[in-house]
């Protein structure tokens, strides 16, 4: 049992849109992901997922017309089966993620960003 530095673990890697594994409890995944720009739509049909914002300020958009916006030291839950689409301003953004591990990166959908095996770091 070690505590976990979060700034030092976003140093190690420089991919947007790439969750990495920093620890786990109780079926989760903790993950950091650095993000810039738009994603693709998607929703988790099993899996609520959580997004803590680290540093800049993610945008959600809902198939409601709905924009959530959510700064550093702000988290927003997204509720299984709800459809939506992650984006920056231009700016690039650090979130850590806590979700149950068997959420898949883009849902069931499958596009070029999507990551099929998350590593640890």
């Amino acid at each position: 049992m070690n505590s976990i530095n979060i700034l030092e673990k976003f140093s190690l890697f420089e991919k947007l849109w790439t969750p990495h594994i920093i620890g786990e409890l109780n079926g989760q995944y903790v993950k950091l992901c650095k993000l810039k720009n738009d994603f693709v739509w998607h929703s988790h049909q099993d899996e609520d997922e959580m997004f803590v914002v680290v540093s800049g300020t993610l945008m959600m958009d809902f198939k409601d017309g709905k924009t959530i916006s959510t700064r550093p030291g702000e988290i927003l839950i997204i509720p299984k089966g709800e459809e939506h689409r992650p984006w920056t301003k231009g700016e690039e953004v650090m979130v850590m993620l806590i979700e149950p591990k068997t959420t898949q990166h883009t849902g069931e959908i499958k596009v070029p960003q999507t990551v099929e095996k998350l590593e640890w770091i």
